[in-house]
């Protein structure tokens, strides 16, 4: 089938876990369709990246949206427009008049929208649509307005909170057919959008990408957390962790480590002065750092509080044989059963009472490491990922064209 994808990224490198799971997935449907990409970049140095996709691509074509999203006019186009933020800082020039074109002289099969708010950059077409929500955005931004925003910017943000919910149920009604990630956002789309179609593609992991630890003895004590900063429930996450889980395991555990890893990182967390938190920094196409901290660490700690987000690096320490003490919400989507697979605790002192036994009992450590990454390979491998959602694409294709 000939697909046209738009996605409000460019799938390289492996920076988001939005990035790294487009790219995997084009790797290998491109053996099965011929996929033309555009893609939204924000600097013009992107392009560079374009040639590691044309291995699996047609043809990828870049549309330039603004380097950051908080300038003076998408603050005031947003407040006097019906649209959220979240689609007037995706907007580019050009994308629109591109793929007005593309499904003009293109003969598709088929339209693969990636998050809702490309949407609006698709004209009427009767080709079906399908559009892959990897997370749904206003209960994130919800989240955020209620626990974290200032008092004062609460009002403001709450009306941009309600017109995002708009925006996605309006766009999930246009899609010929929606896909989750999770059987909570299918849940919560069928909630509020009881008449559409939607499906789960779950995501996945590069199996062979990661270093299987074999060692859950080791001497240092080192609690990781994997994050890209750029997202707010990361944040959220990595403050919780600091300020309020690790205080109670070094209290109990002599020499513990803290180990703060990823893209991004606020300038107040690589500024924090303390021997037993090792904050830092890595670029976004430095795979191998992360790597090396999922192979080196003794337990990964997934502190997330607030919906939404992809939960790669979940998967990610579950490919590397690393023991992950979770929130319930951290580990949403992955088919994880507590105590078999990870430890689920939801309140710091929880979590750090867990944390702990996982590093006291290697025995512990090594057999939910194992469980983990049984699961992953049974159920989370790319390739199974993308089995799924080619079937979809044929079915989608072939009844549409009855």
């Amino acid at each position: 089938m000939k697909i046209l994808m738009l996605t409000p990224y460019l799938p390289y490198p492996d920076s988001s876990g939005g990035q790294i799971r487009t790219q995997n997935l084009l790797k290998h449907l491109c053996q099965r369709h011929e996929i033309t990409l555009i893609s939204l970049i924000k600097d013009p140095k992107e392009n560079d990246n374009v040639k590691h996709l044309l291995k699996y691509c047609r043809k990828v074509m870049t549309f330039q949206r603004s380097a950051t999203p908080w300038t003076l006019k998408n603050i005031l186009k947003t407040g006097f427009s019906f649209d959220p933020f979240l689609i007037v800082r995706n907007f580019a020039p050009g994308v629109k008049e591109a793929v007005t074109k593309e499904l003009e002289t293109g003969e598709y099969d088929l339209v693969h929208a990636e998050t809702f708010y490309v949407m609006p950059s698709i004209p009427k077409t009767d080709l079906p649509i399908i559009l892959v929500d990897q997370t749904i955005e206003y209960l994130v931004y919800q989240h955020y307005t209620n626990q974290t925003a200032a008092w004062f910017l609460k009002p403001l943000l709450q009306i941009d909170v309600e017109k995002m919910k708009y925006s996605e149920r309006y766009y999930w009604r246009r899609a010929t057919q929606v896909v989750a990630v999770s059987e909570a956002d299918k849940r919560e789309m069928l909630l509020l959008e009881p008449d559409i179609r939607v499906e789960i593609v779950p995501n996945g992991v590069n199996l062979d990408l990661f270093r299987k630890k074999t060692n859950w003895n080791t001497q240092e004590k080192a609690i990781l957390q994997i994050s890209n900063f750029k997202w707010l429930q990361n944040v959220e996450a990595a403050h919780l962790l600091i300020e309020k889980v690790f205080p109670l395991v070094r209290k109990r555990v002599r020499g513990a480590k803290l180990w703060i890893v990823g893209q991004h990182v606020p300038k107040e967390m690589l500024e924090l002065k303390d021997k037993d938190i090792l904050v830092k920094s890595v670029p976004e196409d430095d795979s191998k750092s992360l790597v090396d901290a999922w192979h080196d660490a003794t337990v990964f700690a997934s502190t997330i509080k607030g919906p939404g987000g992809t939960r790669l690096k979940n998967l990610a320490a579950m490919a590397s044989q690393l023991p992950i003490v979770s929130t319930k919400v951290g580990v949403e989507g992955l088919m994880v059963v507590d105590k078999e697979h990870i430890l689920i605790g939801d309140s710091p002192q929880k979590i750090a009472d867990l944390i702990i036994k996982v590093i006291k009992s290697p025995d512990l450590a090594r057999r939910l490491a194992l469980a983990t990454r049984k699961h992953v390979e049974e159920k989370f491998d790319w390739k199974i990922i993308a089995g799924n959602l080619d079937s979809l694409y044929n079915k989608l294709g072939k009844n549409e064209k009855k």
